[in-house]
């Protein structure tokens, strides 16, 4: 499966790609709480629930899966998912006035991975999009997009060579970033204030570039080596980070700064705003 956050009227929506059965799963929870405003929407979620089963006789749960999702503080915890087809029964259930314009979203999305399958180009003119209306620089957005690419074809080697596990795909990105930064993935977002979003998008210039050093670093050694299986991977890793991080301290001492930095593109918060 592959895990995304859709915006619907610039709020999030956790979702789920099923390869297998070619679905969108949307987060229940992230749903109802666009529709409703809900300040709980998990008790929103359970007592409609209830009200569902005594009024219909429909057990809502029953139409549901229960997906691990990355909840807010970082974890993943299994959350209730449904397909289009669910969560349009479930939104009969909400009186909401944006129910009509979340429906034609849902389709849109549906569209919009339909063409992505036929065209793969689509999908990098939409993030393209995505990320111009969120205000990065073209400069950026390039840089972005050829790590994207150098992260596929890592990614795709550890496929060929025997690492299938998500957990173990986890694994070795952390080993990577832990060599080249000192922090961990997990390390770096707590520094850029992050939580549910993704590292990457968040990047500097400068991060992004020497992200995809070690990663091309790593897939070459790998290459060279005919690395198979996590453990002989998980070498080649760590010298790859090795190459980046090299690079990176001598850019740091050349330039006097850091690249590693805390800054985000979160947009301000309300307390900022009102300093302001």
């Amino acid at each position: 499966m592959e895990t995304a956050i859709k915006l619907f009227e610039e709020r999030k929506v956790r979702t789920y790609w099923d390869e297998a059965t070619e679905e969108w799963y949307f987060s229940v929870i992230d749903v109802i709480e666009i529709l409703t405003d809900s300040t709980n929407p998990r008790d929103y979620w359970f007592k409609m629930k209830q009200r569902v089963t005594f009024e219909d006789g429909i057990e809502l749960s029953t139409i549901c899966r229960q997906l691990k999702l990355v909840s807010s503080d970082g974890k993943k915890y299994n959350t209730d998912c449904a397909n289009v087809r669910s969560l349009l029964r479930i939104i009969q259930s909400i009186p909401s006035p944006k129910a009509e314009p979340f429906k034609q979203w849902l389709a849109k999305v549906g569209y919009e991975r339909i063409q992505e399958t036929i065209d793969p180009e689509r999908s990098l003119d939409r993030a393209r999009e995505n990320w111009q209306r969120l205000g990065r620089s073209e400069k950026w957005i390039q840089q972005r997009m050829t790590g994207q690419e150098t992260r596929n074809k890592l990614t795709d080697y550890w496929k060929e060579t025997g690492v299938k596990e998500q957990n173990e795909f986890a694994a070795l990105t952390n080993i990577i970033h832990q060599e080249w930064t000192g922090l961990t993935v997990k390390e770096h977002k707590n520094l850029k204030n992050l939580k549910t979003q993704n590292l990457r998008d968040h990047m500097s210039e400068a991060e992004l570039i020497f992200t995809a050093l070690a990663e091309l670093s790593t897939r070459q050694i790998a290459e060279s080596e005919q690395a198979k299986g996590f453990v002989e991977n998980a070498g080649a890793g760590k010298r790859g980070g090795a190459v980046a991080k090299n690079a990176r301290k001598e850019l740091e001492t050349e330039t006097g700064k850091s690249v590693i930095t805390g800054e985000n593109f979160l947009p301000p918060t309300k307390r900022q705003k009102k300093l302001n």
